[in-house]
C-alpha cells in the first residue's frame, strides 16, 4: 500500500508552501519542493519488517507486521553498514524516483555519534571521513528528490564533549548542509533537534544555530522517541520563537511519529514496553510532516524489552505488540 498516490498530493504540497510562506517560515532557498515532484512517500520494499515478513509467511504474526509497518512509507537509514554510500544512495534514490515518489534518508554516520548515550555507538573515524562521506551521500542522491534527516541526536549528545568537539561536530553538520546544497538540489535537509524531553528550546535553537540551520530547510524532532505529537508540536514553535528573537528567521519541522501513538512525556527512551505505533507518514498534522523515521520493532539497544538485543535490530515480537498498544 503506497500512501498519498493522489492527484490531490500536487494541492496539498503546494496548500504546505503557502502555510509556510503566510507564517514567516523560510526554507532554505536552494531548494525546490520535492513534495511537489513527487505523488506521495516512497515504501522501502526492503524494511527490516518486509524482509522479517517475507521470510516468516507463516508466522501468526507476519500479515499483522506487513500490513500496519511493512506496507507503510518509512524512512531508509543510511551508516558505515551501507557499504559504498554514493551507490546506495543513488540506488535508493533512483528506486524511489521510478515510482515518482519521495523517499525518507537518515544520514547517521557522525564521527563521534552517540558518544553520550553509548547504544549506537560508531560513525565516521574522523572528521574528514564523515565530510567524505556525507559528500558521496548527497553525490549519490544528485537532482532526484528527497528528504534527508541530518545524524538523530547529535546535537542533543553532548554532555560528554569538550568545546573543542562541540565545534568539530557543528563545522560537520554545516558542511554536510553544504554538501546537499551543492549536490542534490532538490533535497529538503533537517538537523535533527531531539525532543522536548532532553533539551530546552532555548539551548537547541542555539545549537541548531550553530550547525548550519539557516541554510538547511528545517529540523526534525522525536526520532526514535515516544513523545506524542502535540508535544513535539509546541517545543517545535518554541524553538521557532527562539530562532525568531535571536537570529531573525524560522523554519519548518517534521516529527517522528513511528512510535508515539500512546505519547507519554515521561516514557523511558530505551524500549519501553507497552508503546504503540502512531500516525502514518503524511504532510501537515501539527508539523510540516508527520514521519516514521524510526522503524517500529527495532530495537533502541540492550535494554527494556529488547534486553540481549543490539541497535537496530528488528523484534518482531515488539513489532507485533506495538501494532495493538500493549
Amino acid at each position: 500500500m503506497r500512501l498519498f498516490s493522489r492527484p490531490w498530493i500536487r494541492i496539498a504540497a503546494t496548500s504546505l508552501a503557502l502555510t509556510l510562506a503566510a507564517v514567516g517560515i523560510s526554507p532554505a532557498a536552494s531548494a525546490a519542493n520535492p513534495p511537489d515532484l513527487t505523488s506521495g512517500f516512497y515504501t522501502d520494499p526492503d524494511s527490516a519488517p518486509a524482509q522479517w515478513a517475507d521470510a516468516n509467511p507463516q508466522d501468526g504474526r507476519s500479515d499483522a507486521i506487513r500490513e500496519s509497518i511493512a506496507e507503510q512509507p518509512m524512512a531508509r537509514w543510511f551508516g558505515g553498514w551501507s557499504g559504498a554510500i554514493g551507490t546506495a544512495t543513488g540506488s535508493y534514490a533512483g528506486a524511489a524516483a521510478h515510482h515518482r515518489e519521495l523517499p525518507i534518508m537518515v544520514a547517521y554516520n557522525i564521527a563521534g555519534r552517540d558518544s553520550c548515550g553509548g547504544h549506537s555507538g560508531g560513525g565516521a573515524g574522523s572528521a574528514s571521513a564523515y565530510n567524505s562521506w556525507i559528500a558521496g551521500f548527497a553525490g549519490g542522491i544528485a537532482a532526484r528528490p528527497a528528504l534527508v534527516i541530518l545524524e538523530p541526536d547529535a546535537l542533543g549528545d553532548y554532555d560528554c564533549l569538550s568545546s573543542a568537539q562541540v565545534r568539530e561536530r557543528e563545522a560537520m553538520l554545516r558542511n554536510a548542509v553544504a554538501q546537499f546544497n551543492a549536490q542534490a538540489p532538490n533535497t529538503w535537509t533537517y538537523l535533527d533537534a531531539g525532543n522536548p524531553g532532553w533539551i530546552d528550546a532555548s539551548t537547541m535553537a542555539q545549537r541548531l544555530h550553530s550547525a548550519g540551520l539557516r541554510d538547511a530547510h528545517g529540523f526534525s524532532l522525536n526520532i526514535s522517541n515516544f513523545i506524542g505529537t502535540a508535544s513535539n508540536t509546541a517545543y517545535g514553535n518554541a524553538i521557532n520563537a527562539e530562532l525568531r528573537s535571536r537570529f531573525g528567521y524560522s523554519k519548518p519541522f517534521v516529527i517522528d511519529t513511528s512510535r508515539n501513538g500512546v505519547g507519554a512525556a515521561n516514557t523511558p527512551w530505551c524500549n519501553p514496553a507497552g508503546q504503540k505505533l502512531g500516525a502514518t507518514s503524511r504532510y501537515g498534522g501539527g508539523a510540516e510532516m508527520l514521519l516514521w523515521i524510526k522503524t517500529p520493532g527495532q530495537s533502541d539497544g540492550d535494554c527494556g524489552v529488547g534486553l540481549g538485543s543490539t541497535a537496530g535490530q528488528f523484534l518482531p515480537e515488539a513489532a507485533y505488540k506495538m501494532i495493538f498498544g500493549h
